[in-house]
């Protein structure tokens, strides 16, 4: 991994290569820190002025990951150099240059991936060349789709149809695979095979099945991810035939080719006269704008029909500066081509993407005098923006809500920009969360040392350091009803702008509900994995976040999760379920019958339901039956445990369902999507059923408090203790009661009984309790998936596993597990620095006033494809009352 020209935004990609765990990063850079780098760059200081760029780099970068090795050049850069590396990044460099180096790398054996990034103002570009043929492994980064199949025809084509259970997201041309099919076994050979007429629930096989077995029942059907090779030009040939442009705002279809010649033209602009053109000078905006008119003669056929004077002039105005948000964004797009380029995973940016936001500048026309230089950190956006704008941003009352990946971002950005630095300013961020070990990689604020440490208050220290004159208050509250005393009716009224960076929906919606209260903007944003969005509320011109609503996600029906999984995504749900019952659930059951037990009993007969009786029957149950005394009998507890979920429920499914069970109509009852289960057989020598009772029995000794011995990690020891418990007999029940029906929302059966057993419970209960030590007490467990330590994803991976091998259904590991169970999609730092980025872009016209609806972007972006989609936000509804 190699990264050229630290100078301006790519601090920003150092950051994000350096915190997703590269091998290597070089720092090459000739020239020293100026004040003017400090508008865009966290790594430097006033005290680093006069410092070569690279080397002043190194020490903070480095704190970001001791694991990647980070090295300097400092002198002149030779093309022969460039062998030693995977991948390069210029920033800062000539057209002349970039080609010569470009060539190099193009032809080089392999090829050297060649990426060539400018942050001009409020215009950038990016420029890739991964090399003659390049291939990418997986284009999107989704998993394979697939479908559970309910027939297949024997005809030439075959007509295979799949079960409404869900969608197919098969496309014409994809190649599948089919496993587990009965009947028409030639299908099962591992071969992929080419559809066509994809449907959302059928499509076509391109192959002829009329001398294959008979189709009888089952099989599943796989998307084959193909690999896609690209032939990337070299940047020699793609700037007289750049091919088709990235486009991000479709309001701006026309720009990328005029901006394509903006960018020679200010090339041969600082080539000719040495500099970039001056902030507010006519004289030079009119000789950029000729130059631009001289190199769009020559392009023929590429000829752009307006080169747009007024774009062009803004773009001279800004060119020398480098803007933070500006920086943040095209940091996170180039940090993840780079990645694209040494993985081959996602699909790379192919091969031009220009982008500007020319929005952003103020309503009111720019006074040339007002951007000149103030000798202050500000010059360069000062440059841009003018020094009105300037105090706006440094007077502005900010909250930031979350100080976690995204509120890392947005404290650096803010801290740059200059925000709340004013004597009238003020930054409040809050977050009641503690720094952990998980949170590293993503959260750039944070280091080893801080872990255990209330989040926004190490990361308000870390802005501080990087902008001395920050004004900020860190506060430990949530932000819900329960604190309106801290964040009261004053608080809110004397804000300027809320930013979110939450991840839950709850108190997005809450905050969103104060802001349309009080009137104050709102800038939204989210990521998920490669993905970010982002959304502007601003009070009488866009409609609120809560207008709109994602439709909720499909939820398996309980019948089955519970008995009847087809995929190891139900079998974690039932597995975090069980978790969640037997460790949280029924111990805060028991802790609330003994704490106040008349007001319990009291409950439970007034509720008199199904729900209550169940409740019953597990406190009972815990504190009588299944009570532990002794860590043996909590491995007897974890043992029966296996015996009653893996063998004894199967059997009875079986017993009551058999496999030639019909329905009421006749049909198969084991039909697709259902799977015929097999109930397990306990061995010791499985190391898969020995890990299953170990972090049963340990965390169910926790619930107990019970000590946990050394040895319960030997397996020898395990499997001894094991094999002194008896494990009953099963015997099928006849009266038991599955529920198949797909729209219930509960398992319990109600009864006409009910109340009657809610009477016996107690009464067995009132005596149990008589035994119980005085001050007796459970201890509920809550999931925690980030601590491997504490056995909660060994068990949730080893009770869903065990039900997946019932069902036949492919296992996972626990990482995988990790990621379903606790419904994580890992974020990473590339798309939260873009989606930071674009927030702050919008942060000047929201601090600025006046600007118009069609001023403001909202943004999706997937960096994996890539994919930028930008438009103007949706204004609110509007009611008509009367004649008003």
């Amino acid at each position: 991994w190699y990264l050229t020209e630290t100078l301006i935004s790519f601090a920003c990609a150092a950051k994000n290569l350096i915190l997703a765990g590269v091998k290597s990063v070089t720092l090459h850079d000739e020239g020293a820190v100026e004040l003017w780098d400090l508008s865009s760059n966290f790594v430097f200081s006033e005290t680093d002025v006069g410092k070569n760029r690279a080397l002043a780099s190194v020490q903070k970068l480095q704190e970001l990951n001791n694991a990647v090795i980070i090295s300097t050049l400092t002198t002149k850069l030779t093309k022969e150099q460039l062998s030693n590396f995977q991948a390069v990044v210029f920033t800062d460099i000539s057209f002349e240059k970039a080609i010569e180096f470009d060539d190099y790398c193009h032809n080089y054996n392999p090829p050297i991936s060649f990426i060539k990034a400018e942050v001009r103002g409020l215009f950038g570009s990016i420029f890739c060349d991964f090399g003659p043929e390049f291939t990418v492994v997986d284009v999107d980064g989704e998993d394979p789709h697939t479908g559970i199949i309910a027939s297949i025809s024997n005809d030439n084509p075959a007509f295979v149809s799949c079960v409404d259970d869900e969608r197919l997201e098969f496309q014409d041309g994809d190649l599948v695979v089919f496993s587990e099919v009965h009947g028409m076994t030639e299908l099962n050979d591992g071969k992929p095979r080419k559809i066509k007429s994809a449907r959302p629930y059928s499509f076509t096989l391109e192959e002829d099945t009329t001398k294959f077995g008979t189709y009888i029942k089952g099989g599943i059907v796989t998307q084959v991810k193909q690999p896609k090779v690209l032939n990337f030009k070299p940047l020699r040939e793609a700037l007289k035939d750049p091919g088709e442009f990235l486009l991000s705002d479709f309001s701006k279809f026309d720009r990328p080719p005029l901006l394509h010649i903006a960018f020679q033209a200010l090339d041969k602009f600082v080539s000719d006269l040495g500099r970039f053109p001056v902030a507010g000078s006519e004289e030079d905006a009119n000789k950029l704008i000729s130059i631009a008119g001289n190199i769009n003669e020559r392009v023929g056929d590429g000829k752009v029909e307006d080169i747009n004077p007024k774009l062009l002039r803004n773009f001279a105005f800004g060119a020398r500066a480098v803007l933070n948000p500006m920086a943040a964004m095209f940091g996170g797009v180039v940090g993840q081509e780079v990645v694209k380029a040494c993985s081959g995973k996602f699909h790379p940016l192919f091969q031009f993407f220009y982008f500007d936001s020319v929005e952003s500048l103020p309503t009111e026309p720019l006074d040339p005098s007002d951007l000149k230089p103030l000798n202050t950190r500000y010059d360069a956006q000062i440059s841009v923006f003018g020094s009105k704008l300037q105090k706006k941003l440094e007077d502005a009352k900010v909250f930031i809500v979350g100080s976690g990946a995204l509120g890392c971002e947005f404290l650096k950005n803010i801290a740059l920009m200059g925000v709340s630095c004013g004597d009238q300013g003020k930054l409040t961020i809050t977050d009641d969360d503690v720094i952990e070990k998980s949170n590293l990689s993503r959260q750039f604020l944070f280091r080893d040392w801080n872990i255990g440490q209330a989040k926004s208050t190490v990361a308000a220290s870390a802005a501080a350091s990087i902008n001395s004159r920050l004004n900020i208050e860190a506060l430990q509250n949530r932000v819900g009803p329960e604190t309106e005393n801290v964040f009261d009716d004053t608080f809110w009224e004397n804000l300027t702008v809320i930013i979110n960076a939450l991840d839950n929906v709850n108190a997005r919606l809450y905050i969103d509900q104060r802001c349309l209260y009080f009137q104050k903007p709102l800038l939204e944003s989210g990521t998920l994995g490669a993905k970010c969005n982002t959304q502007m509320v601003i009070p009488h011109l866009t409609e609120n976040y809560g207008a709109s609503r994602d439709p909720p996600e499909k939820q398996a029906p309980m019948c089955t999760v519970h008995s009847f999984p087809h995929n190891i995504d139900h079998c974690l749900t039932w597995a975090r379920s069980e978790f969640e019952g037997l460790l949280e659930k029924t111990p805060a059951e028991v802790n609330a019958y003994l704490s106040n037990p008349v007001e319990y009993k009291t409950a439970q007969r007034n509720a008199g339901d199904a729900q209550a009786r169940d409740n019953l029957e597990q406190v009972l149950e815990c504190l009588e039956k299944e009570k532990c005394e002794t860590f043996q009998d909590c491995i007897a507890w974890a043992r029966l445990r296996f015996e009653d979920y893996f063998v004894n429920r199967v059997k009875q499914l079986i017993y009551t369902f058999p496999e030639d069970a019909a329905t009421s109509t006749g049909a198969p009852f084991w039909s697709a999507p259902k799977r015929f289960p097999q109930p397990l057989q306990f061995s010791v020598a499985d190391p898969s059923h020995l890990q299953f009772v170990m972090a049963a029995s340990i965390l169910r000794a926790e619930t107990f408090g019970i000590p946990i011995p050394d040895w319960i990690e030997h397996p020898k020891m395990l499997a001894e203790a094991i094999e002194k418990l008896i494990v009953p007999d099963f015997e099928p029940k006849k009266d038991v009661k599955i529920v198949t029906d797909e729209k219930a929302t509960t398992l319990s059966v109600a009864s006409i009984d009910d109340a009657a057993v809610i009477d016996e419970l107690i009464f067995k209960l009132e005596l149990c309790t008589k035994n119980l030590p005085l001050g007796f007490k459970m201890k509920p467990i809550q999931f925690e998936k980030d601590d491997d330590t504490n056995y909660h994803m060994d068990l949730i991976a080893g009770l869903a596993n065990m039900r997946a091998r019932n069902y036949s259904i492919p296992e996972v590991d626990k990482l995988k597990a990790k990621f379903i169970a606790g419904r994580i999609i890992p974020a990473i730092a590339t798309s939260t620095a873009m989606a930071t980025g674009l927030v702050c872009l919008e942060l000047y016209k929201a601090l600025d006033g006046g600007h118009k609806l069609e001023d403001y972007r909202n943004t999706f972006a997937n960096l994996a494809l890539p994919l930028f989609s930008m438009a103007e936000p949706v204004p609110p509804k509007t009611i008509k009352h009367g004649d008003m």
